[in-house]
């Protein structure tokens, strides 16, 4: 019966969705229990905050910088109506702190460095390089994962206020220099609008992101199969999950905070 194929799809939707919840579970659990468990390897941390977050520093900038010049841009053509050009600071600031600064860091970091954990990872098992490590008595979790978790959450960290700076900077550039507007009222009504619990939420989210990421990216790398084809795939699919899984946390964080009034 046609009703049977239906329900078949749904099935196997169902059964797919609760078998990658349960992977990603268990894999981030691992992954942070291991951190504690010796040899520590410092050195990698930082080897991957470094690839993580200071390499990836040129592309939040731009794109940052240009964020907030836009969202001045727009926001002055409608603010200019009723003589409001000075609260450009205050919408300016307060967007990038809350939502465009970590949400953007997020989605770059997942297509840079995302992308490029899933492919590692993946390379190394479909080459039987983790079934090495293994052999040599070293977790492939805390060696290869456990790492690139922690280095992404500090990273993101980093990354969005870095990118709150940059886009506020780009949102002044915008309404002081092309439209004029008053510097020390862009920036007084900035200061009377905005609190550090608005940063505080950014960073939040951030912490998050960076988690969410690097779990997801890794998961699909370490249980990747069928050769290049399949690093590929697997490479495709960590990104595009990623940045699923970053917008629908972003709402459910959100909504968390507000309940909570942070």
């Amino acid at each position: 019966m046609w009703f049977m194929w239906i329900f078949e799809i749904i099935g196997s939707i169902v059964i797919g969705v609760f078998s990658f919840i349960g992977r990603w579970s268990i894999l981030a659990g691992k992954a942070l229990i291991l951190a504690f468990k010796k040899p520590l390897r410092i050195k990698r941390y930082f080897n991957y905050l470094a690839s993580i977050g200071a390499d990836s520093f040129p592309v939040i900038a731009i794109t940052s910088f240009f964020t907030g010049g836009v969202l001045a841009l727009e926001t002055y053509n409608a603010f200019h109506r009723f003589n409001a050009e000075y609260l450009i600071g205050a919408v300016v600031g307060l967007s990038m702190a809350r939502e465009l600064a970590p949400v953007l860091t997020a989605l770059l970091v997942t297509a840079r460095s995302g992308s490029a954990m899933a492919a590692e990872i993946g390379t190394m098992k479909v080459t039987e390089q983790i079934d090495a490590l293994e052999m040599m008595a070293v977790n492939p979790i805390k060696y290869l994962i456990t790492p690139r978790i922690y280095a992404s959450v500090l990273a993101l960290v980093f990354l969005t206020v870095l990118s709150d700076i940059v886009g506020y900077i780009g949102g002044y550039v915008i309404s002081v220099k092309m439209f004029n507007v008053n510097k020390v009222l862009f920036l007084k009504y900035t200061e009377s609008f905005m609190t550090m619990d608005d940063i505080y939420h950014g960073l939040i989210k951030a912490a998050f992101f960076g988690f969410i990421l690097s779990v997801t990216s890794c998961l699909y790398g370490y249980y990747t199969r069928g050769g290049a084809k399949g690093v590929g795939e697997a490479t495709t699919k960590a990104v595009v999950v990623s940045s699923m899984g970053i917008l629908i946390f972003d709402y459910v964080i959100t909504s968390l905070l507000r309940i909570f009034n942070l």
